[in-house]
């Protein structure tokens, strides 16, 4: 399985950390602190999931090896919708006129843009599909609750867009080395980790505690089931991109790998937690910094829970 072409697109708008002081009552040195975070992307009143992803889209089309109509299978996997009826899937769908092609909607909160991957994977296999587009678009800021201490000051928005070939189809293609995924609704606080309950406060995280500690146990584990069914280990790896959730989680995971935290890719400082795009996010703005050949590691834990990781060679 391939990467024929990635795009991305963030909003041009970014909320300080001392915005919050008035808002939720929080110190800007101690999100900071805390979070990692300095800044975070905020969506324009006329933006939302739709118009996020058909900028993705754009972005990956101006190196996209083929022509979209080939797509076969369209994949809108993230948590925050602008329809739940008229998914992003389809509404791409009809923009670009892809005639024959499957078009759905999938989530498992911030993982879902790997169980879109291994969903896709899974077509290729039942040779339902051969070339896919997955769309990861975020409209966090729609749903956040700004006011709440709690996780109203983490939330950025942001979208990514991967066209994806079962075969090679250029030199220019990365390859998808493993897919791992995982659901975690078993542990924990599972279901009531994280919640988007839209007519009923929006996004929340009434067990803060109870994510941070499953997210830096469940990451690492991810990351060590798709290097063992790859026969590889994490000296095998040049970066990591893990879920840009927390920077205190990124820096655990860092410290249990034995890896130095310059290895790890991140953006979170300026765009705060994008949610499913967060990783994916990451991989599309630094990937020019990456030599080909090399490999990386895409690690990620959703609200649910769940967990997931990617191995890709660059």
């Amino acid at each position: 399985m391939y990467i024929n072409s990635m795009g991305s697109y963030v909003p041009t708008q970014r909320i300080d950390n001392d915005y919050f002081k008035n808002v939720n009552g929080l110190d800007a040195d101690w999100i900071f602190q805390r979070t990692g975070i300095c800044t975070r992307s905020k969506a324009a009143p006329e933006e939302n999931v739709n118009t996020m992803a058909f900028a993705a889209v754009e972005d990956a089309l101006s190196s996209l090896p083929y022509d979209i109509r080939d797509v076969d299978l369209i994949v809108h996997a993230a948590y925050c919708v602008y329809d739940s009826v008229a998914t992003a899937a389809h509404e791409v769908q009809r923009r670009y006129d892809i005639k024959g092609a499957k078009a759905f909607y999938l989530s498992a909160a911030c993982s879902s843009f790997v169980n879109g991957l291994e969903a896709i994977e899974g077509y290729f296999a039942m040779g339902k599909a051969s070339k896919a587009l997955l769309i990861c678009p975020e409209h966090n800021t729609y749903y956040a609750d700004e006011s709440d201490p709690k996780s109203g000051h983490l939330w950025g928005d942001g979208a990514v867009a991967f066209f994806i070939s079962k075969e090679k189809v250029a030199d220019s293609d990365r390859k998808i080395l493993g897919i791992f995924t995982e659901g975690l609704g078993q542990i924990g606080a599972g279901p009531e980790g994280v919640k988007l309950m839209p007519a009923e406060g929006g996004i929340s995280m009434p067990n803060g505690r109870d994510v941070f500690m499953n997210a830096c146990k469940y990451m690492e584990y991810a990351l060590d089931k798709v290097l063992t069914d790859a026969s590889l280990s994490v000296d095998d790896l040049s970066h990591v991109i893990c879920h840009q959730a927390n920077m205190r989680i990124i820096s655990y995971v860092a410290k249990e790998l034995g890896k130095e935290e310059g290895v790890f890719l991140n953006n979170i400082e300026e765009l705060g937690n994008t949610g499913s795009a967060s990783a994916a996010l990451v991989l599309c703005q630094r990937i020019k910094e990456i030599a080909r050949g090399k490999k990386v590691a895409l690690v990620v834990f959703g609200g649910g829970y769940s967990c997931g990781s990617v191995l890709v060679e660059i």
